[in-house]
């Protein structure tokens, strides 16, 4: 699967394309849909710009997007640096209405496993990220793991040895926890287009978008997120 990040926790000063509003996320996630991917993943936004957890900026980004790709997962991120209070983020979390297909949880933050068990118990799908051997450990002993969607893998390290180093070490602790979820491979700037291969190579889905990379492989600006999602597939082996 190739996962359409469509704008991350990046400011709209950083590329003219990037989509902010509701109906910018609706209208970039139909076009990457059309240039081959199989989900999207949101960063909601409240009026003024800023990221959101909360239930009425939630709605409206769902409300938007659900016409505009019909059929297609539709994620949202619950990252822990858009409400720090963990009691907080849980309570926001909770009143959500309309809702979405699943949401990343960051099992390197506080307060993972219970915002999981809610997500799970409102039949919210939970993609678990994991970013170190540490968050690894931490996930693959929850009581939520087994029950989860899948696993985004997301290395930070910007060297492309170094982040297969810890993706290798992640691969350790779930073969050792017995443990098999389908993947997400998520590489990150530098390392955004080198983890596509990687990703075929395991079998594992990809993620790519403004998020990860505002730039093409030749390092020229890309106009959208559909054409970064076309030269994903490019790179995967596949033409959209």
């Amino acid at each position: 699967m190739l996962q359409a990040a469509l704008n991350g926790s990046r400011r709209r000063d950083e590329h003219p394309a990037l989509p902010v509003t509701s109906w910018e996320l609706a209208t970039a996630a139909a076009a990457a849909v059309a240039a081959g991917a199989g989900a999207v993943h949101v960063h909601v936004r409240d009026p003024d710009g800023g990221e959101s957890i909360a239930a009425a900026d939630v709605s409206r980004a769902v409300i938007a997007l659900r016409p505009a790709i019909p059929g297609i997962p539709i994620g949202v991120s619950t990252g822990a640096w858009i409400v720090p209070d963990t009691g907080l983020r849980y309570h926001l979390v909770a009143e959500w209405g309309e809702r979405p297909d699943y949401a990343s949880v960051n099992f390197h933050e506080r307060g993972a496993e219970p915002l999981a068990e809610l997500l799970l118990s409102r039949d919210i799908g939970v993609e678990a990220g994991v970013a170190t051997a540490a968050a690894a450990e931490r996930f693959a002993t929850s009581v939520v793991a087994a029950r989860c969607l899948r696993v985004l893998m997301e290395p930070q390290e910007q060297d492309l040895a170094a982040a297969l180093h810890t993706v290798a070490a992640i691969e350790a602790v779930f073969a050792r926890a017995g443990l098999a979820l389908p993947c997400i491979l998520h590489g990150v700037d530098h390392t955004a287009w080198s983890m596509i291969p990687e990703a075929v190579a395991r079998g594992y889905g990809s993620r790519i978008g403004f998020e990860d990379t505002l730039t093409l492989p030749d390092g020229s600006m890309a106009a959208s997120n559909a054409v970064l999602i076309a030269e994903a597939r490019r790179i995967g082996g596949s033409s959209p």
